[in-house]
């Protein structure tokens, strides 16, 4: 594991133990103070109108979202800096052409419901599984980077059906948070 890997892991593993910590402070109702003063702003204006179940799964479900996020996002700069120490800059008109045109798509959706811009770079209006495919139709460019394509394949396709109750506002099961613990070691063992 290179030096760019270990920090991930270590980053990622520190979200996980925020999350237990959140989780001891749900369970028990002690605060141990790690809250910021706007999130306590916020969560006192608007919290209460919610059900307080319904307050506690979001909590329990902000910290799956959280390593979700960081992931997505690093696939991407990773795949950005590969594909532009291969192609140059113009690496986004190697990319197959249905996801530029689904890239081109969201980012014209965005634009005339007057949005403010959520990028200026093609990548951040792909999906999960337009990375992966990004990826597996690149092997060539990634495969030094990986041990197994199969096992790329698979483990994408697993954070895929995980990414969705998270990014559609639903509780991931016990065991589906855990899958995606396992999914996001399995992610890194394959870097070599």
């Amino acid at each position: 594991m290179n030096r760019k890997e270990v920090i991930q892991l270590f980053g990622l593993k520190n979200l996980s133990i925020e999350a237990e910590i959140r989780r001891i402070e749900r369970e028990t109702g002690v605060d141990f103070g790690h809250q910021k003063a706007k999130e306590q702003d916020i969560e006192q204006t608007y919290y209460p109108q919610f059900d307080e179940r319904l307050r506690a799964e979001a909590e329990r479900m902000s910290a799956n979202y959280i390593i979700f996020y960081c992931l997505e996002n690093d696939i991407r700069t990773l795949i950005v800096e590969r594909l532009t120490e291969e192609h140059g800059t113009d690496w986004w008109e190697k990319i197959p052409e249905p996801i530029r045109k689904t890239a081109k798509q969201n980012r014209d959706r965005e634009k005339k419901q007057g949005f403010t811009p959520r990028s200026d770079n093609w990548i951040d209006f792909t999906n999960f599984g337009d990375l992966s495919v990004i990826i597996t139709d690149n092997w060539g460019i990634f495969g030094d980077m990986f041990r197994d394509q199969s096992a790329v394949t698979r483990i994408l396709s697993t954070l895929n059906t995980l990414r969705a109750p998270i990014a559609h506002c639903k509780a991931l099961a016990e065991d589906e948070e855990s899958r995606l613990h396992i999914g996001l070691r399995d992610w890194f063992r394959q870097m070599e």
